[in-house]
């Protein structure tokens, strides 16, 4: 177990003042089964009321609005976690069993059906279909499609956008963990496999020295369900372990951005990001 420490600041830069500005910030972690928020704050500049839920995917929103002019708008999101490894854990379920399972629920149902940014290339929909073929266990199968697609895809900023979509970036086979979660959610849902998107943070050290700060990144993976919800990092090969901290999920990142906004006035606006994690403990 790991107890993290994040901060997340981003926002927009106006060319002037606009006179109001509507946002919603996705970037606080909410405690599940394998961590634990024991702080979490969100610092706005101008300062404003916020109001806080939870969204249908269970992703903890913070919406607010800024009426005054303003040329610039900060968002500051500051949590301390403890996490815990989340290794895979295979049920043995069958093809048939997983059909009549994923049918019961909408959380599964929902997660079956693509979108725009997951729908497959078919040469992922081949890849994805050979190796389903192989196994009795949908689980063990959807881990060698996660791994499969990791291993196809070079992680390279700069390649794709953040509209980018799966076959876009399965074409270039270039880009950065959003594009390889979109297409690892593609494949596993062209074999009916329910997978989701999962955004968050991930430590970049493995072996992080106590009290160090380091720079870091909204980070994306995935989970399947195959008799119970299990994840896995494609951008990396690795499972979940306690450097991924879970922020929300949903089908694609559109229903996870960490900051969507819209903004009264004439002026083009410029996003900024950091993030800076530290290992407490």
């Amino acid at each position: 177990m790991k107890r993290l420490r994040i901060e997340h600041a981003t926002g927009f830069s106006y060319q002037g003042d606009v006179s109001a500005s509507y946002n919603e910030a996705r970037m606080l972690p909410g405690t599940t089964d394998s961590q634990f928020v024991l702080s979490s704050s969100l610092d706005i500049e101008p300062s404003t009321s916020v109001n806080t839920y939870v969204d249908y995917f269970g992703t903890r929103v913070s919406a607010f609005d800024v009426l005054s002019p303003h040329a610039d708008l900060q968002i500051t999101a500051r949590s301390l976690v403890e996490v815990r490894p989340r290794p895979i854990e295979h049920t043995g379920i069958t093809w048939d069993r997983l059909a009549v399972e994923a049918a019961r629920s909408i959380e599964t149902v929902e997660q079956l059906t693509q979108t725009n940014r997951t729908l497959p290339h078919p040469d992922v929909v081949e890849i994805a279909r050979s190796i389903a073929s192989r196994h009795d266990d949908p689980g063990r199968a959807a881990h060698d499609i996660v791994v499969a697609i990791g291993d196809a895809v070079e992680y390279m900023s700069g390649v794709t956008g953040v509209h980018s979509t799966a076959v876009e970036a399965w074409e270039a086979r270039k880009g950065v963990c959003q594009d390889m979660a979109h297409i690892a959610l593609g494949a596993l849902r062209s074999v009916g496999i329910p997978a989701r998107y999962v955004s968050g943070y991930l430590h970049p050290k493995p072996n992080a020295e106590v009290g160090v700060a380091v720079t870091g990144e909204s980070h994306a993976w995935v989970e399947w369900f195959a008799g119970e919800w299990q994840g896995f990092d494609p951008t990396n090969n690795i499972e979940i372990g306690d450097r991924h901290v879970l922020v929300g999920r949903g089908r694609d990142y559109n229903d996870v951005p960490p900051l969507r906004g819209v903004y009264a006035g004439p002026f083009k606006s410029q996003l900024f990001v950091r993030v800076t994690i530290t290992r407490e403990a």
